[in-house]
């Protein structure tokens, strides 16, 4: 079993059930949990953050362990330093190592070489930590998330894809929509337990037609700066706004993931209004993040070593 969490599809659904119910305990109870302490975190960062740098940096804290923040332009891998060797040299002094990268290539190649677990803290193709938020937030507001139908509006990115991946081993039933050219493409690994199912619509009205939630992410993202015209007139008739939401099912939230651009994917009266979720989702980065840690560092943890600090009991 792998030790690493770069796409989701690592987990089982007996685990992600297991954590996302730990993630509410942890919510309730913030410090109920030490199995960092006297340990560091890893934190490398390659793009800019504001969500996961302070959820995982207070999370880290919460759970008794020392987070160490690494700016990509400040290790020698901005001077050809092998992955292998920053891999090595980072396992003997931390406990995991989280990487938010623009690299595919270069967040296989630090889990290929690190005996710790490596967190995929945001990717090109995937945004796992991301979805487990998602996934904690819904299953707050639905009471489950076995049968539950969730519509993505626009660009099909890796907010998208890792809602898809985490969302059907969940059981949520993941409806897509997206202009032509921004369709969600490629393979999804979906992990081979996933339960719920993934549909993909050109239509937005189409896709929010019974949905519970109702989620967007931004039209122009790190790096498509050059594209923001074009992005923008292609899915100018994706935007999150009440009369998309009244197309939804009854009572239906909106969700997105921040940071958010009013006016162009979502209203401003939907992003500030009540008809959302997106403040919880982003509270909710720190909590399944914990949950995570726990569950990474417990694989890792012999059969017979007990909880080890994991104060309330097994997550």
């Amino acid at each position: 079993m792998t030790p690493h969490f770069l796409t989701g599809a690592e987990l089982t659904a007996e685990e992600l059930e297991v954590l996302l119910a730990r993630a509410e305990e942890l919510k309730r109870e913030p410090l109920r949990s030490n199995i960092l302490e006297g340990r560091a975190v890893a934190l490398i960062f390659e793009k800019p953050s504001t969500r996961t740098r302070v959820s995982f940096e207070v999370g880290v804290q919460e759970l008794g362990g020392q987070p160490l923040i690494l700016r990509s332009d400040e290790m020698q891998l901005s001077r050809g330093e092998p992955l292998r060797d920053t891999a090595t040299v980072l396992a003997r002094h931390v406990a995991a190592i989280g990487l938010r990268t623009g690299s595919e290539k270069t967040l296989a190649g630090l889990a290929a070489h690190s005996p710790v677990p490596v967190i995929n803290m945001l990717s090109p193709d995937h945004h796992p930590c991301q979805a487990l938020a998602d996934l904690l937030t819904l299953r707050e507001a639905c009471g489950t998330l076995a049968g539950v139908r969730v519509a993505y509006v626009g660009d099909g990115n890796n907010v998208a894809r890792s809602l898809a991946v985490l969302g059907t081993l969940a059981g949520l039933h993941v409806a897509i929509a997206s202009p032509p050219g921004y369709s969600l493409e490629g393979d999804l690994s979906l992990a081979p337990a996933a339960s719920g199912t993934v549909t993909l619509y050109e239509d937005p009205r189409e896709a929010v037609e019974g949905a519970q939630a109702v989620y967007t992410d931004v039209w122009v993202s790190m790096g498509d700066e050059a594209e923001a015209d074009d992005r923008r007139r292609a899915l100018a008739a994706y935007r999150v706004d009440e009369a998309l939401l009244d197309a939804a099912a009854d009572g239906a939230f909106a969700m997105h993931d921040l940071p958010a651009h009013p006016g162009e994917e979502i209203s401003a009266d939907v992003l500030y209004g009540e008809r959302q979720r997106i403040w919880d989702q982003a509270e909710n980065r720190r909590h399944a993040q914990k949950a995570l840690l726990e569950l990474l560092l417990d694989r890792q943890r012999p059969a017979d070593a007990g909880t080890g600090g994991r104060a309330g009991g097994s997550p």
